[in-house]
């Protein structure tokens, strides 16, 4: 059961993130509210992860600035490649995913894009709940549209793990590195994953909802929640505002699109093995029957499959969406 989010929540956070005390009194009168209904959007925002400074005599503070997302501002950073997008931003939704998926099967225009200040549930892959936090995350989906079936769309996923690797890497000093099908981690650690639900013929039109997730800021209790190391932006030092970080995955997007949309990924290939964070590492493959099978890590074929070479020097490819990658024994 979700939790109904107050209407000037948003409003609220805005307004406090100017780095700047403010009044209980002063935020009632603005907002046509009771101060105690100002205490109860507060209590509503910490519940959701946020840190609010309340100090009395002085009011309500969020601590770290935030830059909210907007729409304009993104397009205006995108130049001409805007035309390529239809830019949607939310205050909150169940998933982005979830609610572009319904938008697609209801005619929605290839390049729809819905990106979201807040997830009430968050998908990830294999049934996961993506963890995100209002200002601490960058979470949004894009929908893409095919003539070629769902045939052509192998190793899309790999694709787009490589322009968002691209994208953080304008920015950052510790390089972004892959991991197979769809993470993207620094020193082994996951910083943003990515959602691909694909429907329709395997020969005719066929769409692809592509949603990913960016760690920004992640306070403790966030991490704690997820089951596997993390790493944020801000711990990397890269101070890139959303927006800017937003209009750069949308261009890397567009440009690996457009690559993969003329050739696959065959022509993608060679760049995603350079940023390759387990090539010639021991590892387990987890498969759908729940076997499991070690080896070395080989790379992707030219249909985004995972290469893994067992005990005999046998090179064996696995592909699908169940199979989960872990490293070995040492790395």
């Amino acid at each position: 059961m979700h939790t109904r989010l107050h209407k000037a929540l948003f409003p609220l956070l805005r307004r406090l993130s100017d780095g700047r005390f403010h009044s209980g009194q002063a935020l009632a009168d603005e907002f046509g509210l009771s101060r105690s209904s100002i205490f109860n959007v507060v209590a509503q925002a910490e519940t959701m992860g946020l840190t609010i400074h309340a100090v009395r005599g002085r009011g309500y503070r969020l601590p770290e600035p935030v830059e909210w997302l907007d729409g304009g501002a993104v397009a205006q950073l995108l130049g001409s490649t805007a035309s390529a997008y239809t830019i949607h931003i939310l205050d909150s939704v169940d998933s982005t995913n979830t609610a572009l998926m319904a938008a697609a099967l209801n005619g929605a225009a290839d390049g729809t894009l819905f990106c979201s200040e807040h997830q009430q549930s968050g998908k990830g892959r294999r049934g996961r709940h993506w963890h995100s936090v209002p200002g601490g995350s960058l979470t949004f989906s894009t929908l893409w549209r095919f003539d070629n079936g769902l045939q052509s769309l192998a190793g899309l996923s790999l694709a787009v793990g490589l322009a968002i690797a691209r994208a953080v890497n304008r920015h950052s000093r510790h390089p972004a590195r892959l991991k197979w099908p769809n993470d993207v981690l620094v020193d082994y650690r996951k910083l943003a994953g990515i959602l691909v639900e694909v429907q329709g013929d395997m020969n005719g039109a066929a769409f692809a909802v592509v949603g990913i997730g960016i760690n920004v800021r992640l306070n403790e209790a966030q991490r704690d929640a997820v089951d596997q190391a993390v790493v944020d932006l801000a711990e990397m030092g890269v101070t890139v505002g959303r927006n800017r970080l937003l209009a750069d995955c949308l261009l890397e997007l567009h440009a690996v699109l457009t690559l993969f949309r003329q050739q696959g990924f065959a022509a993608l290939r060679a760049d995603w093995l350079a940023l390759d964070a387990y090539a010639g590492k021991p590892v387990a493959l987890s498969l759908p029957d729940a076997r499991k099978v070690q080896g070395v890590a080989s790379g992707v074929d030219e249909t985004g499959a995972f290469l893994l070479r067992d005990a005999a020097s046998g090179l064996m490819p696995y592909s699908g969406g169940e199979v989960s990658l872990r490293l070995g024994s040492g790395r």
